[in-house]
């Protein structure tokens, strides 16, 4: 088992964590942890989402050999023994499922290493990516900065203040981090930027490349069962279609009814909530991710349970956001169905544009751009400039 306990104990009195109210030392977090007591289950908890917190809980629960669940609210599962991590999945298809890991499935890719650095966390500590992102920090003995509320404009402005050089968020949240942070402001010192959560599209991909030339931009594709799986560095969307025969970083990959099927050494040990085990007898196991297979590339096209049906054809709303993406002043979008007696469903889109473009050419390019790239049934039935998008606690966009 990696040595939490060592990781931690390396910063001594050094800074662990900067947020609104000041500095935390890991000396600090130590101490929380060694007054943590186990609730009446046997179970340790954060006392909130805070990363102070869930690292002083995970702490406790190496210590005293017991199980840590990252939730305040979630039932304890009964009869657990031996220290292992409980996440909660996000329930997007469906009610959270428990997913319990140990560190060694964790920190699986976790490149170890003393370069330090300060990591910006814009994740939920008790969601599986922002624990990816704790625990990437403390075995480099980085820094962390966080925000209480998450919020994009704040976590900007942190992040220069505090000299931020490595960043992990969903594309969602990249795209509107590129709207907070133009106009010829000042800007972090990004070295790293990670990418994952939603499907990443080539715009965003380039976006990124032209702002932040000098940082390495990284897609990572994990998920709470299957863990952190690969991660792509070329800059190019989707992953390279020859890892389909080959693997990748001892993972597994295949394409089942358009598919993404895995086996991962990293992934979860079982479910501890009264769920079946989601993978195959053989040990695969079925992600949800709508792929396509173009040239040498493989390419994210959304969940399969989104597909909508427009006059008997099935198509993926985010893979029309893909293609409104591409137009110049287009910043964000969201495509979502809207009922309708003839073909079932209908497109509408919602865009929002860079500030100093104008709203009705952008409208005008983006209709162009989806006649020419995408059949008639994938095609907007309306497109409209927005103020803003619904976006979860996770990064994600809310999607009805």
């Amino acid at each position: 088992m990696p040595d939490f306990l060592a990781a931690l104990a390396s910063y001594g009195d050094q800074e662990i964590l900067v947020n609104e109210g000041g500095a935390i030392r890991a000396s600090d977090v130590c101490r929380r942890a060694q007054a943590a007591r186990a609730d009446p289950s046997g179970l340790f908890r954060p006392a909130s989402d805070d990363p102070a917190s869930v690292i002083a809980a995970i702490a406790a629960g190496v210590r005293a050999d017991r199980p840590v669940l990252l939730s305040t609210a979630a039932d304890a599962p009964p009869g657990l023994t031996g220290f292992e991590i409980l996440l909660l999945t996000s329930g997007t298809s469906g009610r959270p499922k428990m997913a319990a890991h140990d560190l060694a499935s964790l920190t699986g890719r976790i490149r170890r290493s003393e370069h330090g650095g300060t990591w910006l966390l814009t994740y939920s500590a008790t969601a599986f990516a922002g624990l990816q992102v704790v625990l990437t920090a403390i075995f480099s003995r980085a820094r962390l900065v966080t925000s209480s509320t998450r919020a994009i404009a704040e976590l900007f402005r942190l992040s220069v203040a505090h000299g931020v050089t490595h960043a992990s968020a969903t594309p969602t949240f990249w795209r509107g981090w590129l709207l907070a942070s133009g106009g010829g402001a000042a800007q972090p010192p990004l070295r790293q930027i990670t990418i994952g959560g939603e499907a990443v599209d080539q715009a965003t991909l380039d976006r990124l490349a032209g702002r932040y030339p000098q940082a390495r931009i990284t897609h990572i594709y994990a998920s709470t069962e299957a863990g952190s799986l690969f991660a792509v560095n070329d800059r190019r969307a989707g992953f390279p279609a020859d890892w389909l025969e080959h693997g990748v970083d001892g993972v597994s990959l295949r394409i089942v009814d358009g598919l993404l099927e895995v086996k991962s050494p990293r992934r979860m040990r079982a479910y501890r909530s009264e769920d079946a085990d989601p993978a195959a007898g053989d040990g695969w196991l079925r992600t949800g991710d709508l792929v396509e297979r173009q040239g040498d590339r493989v390419l994210f096209c959304g969940r399969g349970d989104r597909l909508v049906n427009v006059g008997g054809y099935k198509v993926a709303p985010e893979r029309v956001e893909r293609v409104l993406l591409e137009v110049a002043g287009v910043a964000d979008a969201y495509v979502y169905p809207r009922a309708n007696a003839i073909t079932g469903h209908i497109l509408m889109a919602d865009l929002l544009i860079d500030r100093h473009a104008d709203a009705d050419a952008v409208i005008a390019a983006a209709k162009a751009h989806a006649e020419q790239a995408l059949d008639k049934h994938e095609r907007p039935a309306r497109v409209a400039v927005v103020d803003t998008l619904q976006v979860a606690d996770s990064g994600k966009k809310t999607r009805a």
